[in-house]
């Protein structure tokens, strides 16, 4: 095994970083669903690639910033991300229960997108992917730095909103203990279908995001799940900053592992990790 330079090493953590913030910007909506709210929204994945999609219509079709396309983006996620709560609390569905219903989602929404745009990868050609900075002999590309900055302004808005409000303070304490939460006036319905609708946003964030960096195909959603759950696990259930975190801790080892061995090694080291962190703390997940 022949050791890459220093050059390479380096230029592999910073991409591992912004791999990372992607991981923890996908995750950051799902980990406060499933830690909030109770609910596996496996349909958070097919949100993010709806506003991927979205984003890549608008901007080659509608000649529309990328960046503002989530003006119209973000509350459409959140009103579907509300609409699929509503379903949720309608039928009073346990956890488990949540995830089949989610995944059918899932599911219907790849049709959805394969029906109006076809399984054909696409790649949004904007003006963001030709801008680089240097860093000496590093470079630094636009679209990674916007999903960076995009990621840690999001995880740190939501953790704000959690440790410094009435809503946020209301939120963990209907997670802690419902019914003692609902006997001091909190309205746990209408905080619901705030939190339901905020965390599908953050998947329209997530998608602007992936459709700058990557191309982008229905099926290729299934391939972000593992990786990004094993961020919101390793991260924290509920936790703000956990899924950054760990995204860049994932982002940073997957990097570091093709840079030194084979890219083929690289998805065994978030579930390793994963593994190694439930075995070393078992209560973690409670």
């Amino acid at each position: 095994m022949t050791l890459p330079s220093w050059t390479l090493l380096a230029q592999s953590v910073l991409s591992g970083v912004f791999a990372g913030a992607l991981y923890g910007l996908l995750g950051l909506g799902l980990g406060l669903s499933w830690g909030l709210l109770r609910t596996i929204n496996l349909a958070h994945f097919g949100f993010a690639f709806l506003s991927a999609y979205l984003c890549w219509q608008l901007s080659v079709v509608g000649r529309i910033d990328p960046l503002l396309t989530l003006v119209l983006i973000s509350p459409l996620m959140f009103a579907l991300g509300a609409g699929l709560h509503g379903l949720t609390e309608r039928f009073k569905l346990t956890p488990f229960n949540s995830l089949l219903l989610t995944f059918g989602c899932l599911g219907i929404l790849e049709s959805l997108m394969q029906a109006v745009w076809t399984a054909d990868p696409r790649k949004l050609e904007s003006h963001y992917a030709a801008l680089k900075f240097r860093l000496g002999p590093l470079y630094l590309p636009v679209p990674e730095l916007l999903t960076l900055a995009l990621a840690i302004a999001t995880s740190f808005g939501a953790w704000a909103l959690l440790r410094h409000t009435d809503l946020g303070k209301a939120l963990r304490a209907s997670a802690e203990d419902a019914p003692v939460a609902a006997a001091f006036g909190v309205n746990q319905r209408r905080n619901g279908f705030l939190l339901a609708g905020t965390c599908a946003a953050l998947a329209g964030v997530a998608g602007v995001c992936i459709a700058l960096s990557t191309s982008i195909s229905p099926s290729q959603m299934y391939a972000w799940i593992g990786v990004v759950f094993a961020a919101v696990m390793l991260g924290g259930l509920g936790s703000a900053l956990g899924p950054l975190l760990a995204g860049v801790v994932i982002g940073v080892s997957e990097a570091v592992t093709m840079a030194v061995t084979a890219p083929s090694w690289a998805p065994l080291v978030s579930f390793t990790l994963l593994i190694l962190i439930l075995l070393a703390r078992p209560g973690r997940m409670r």
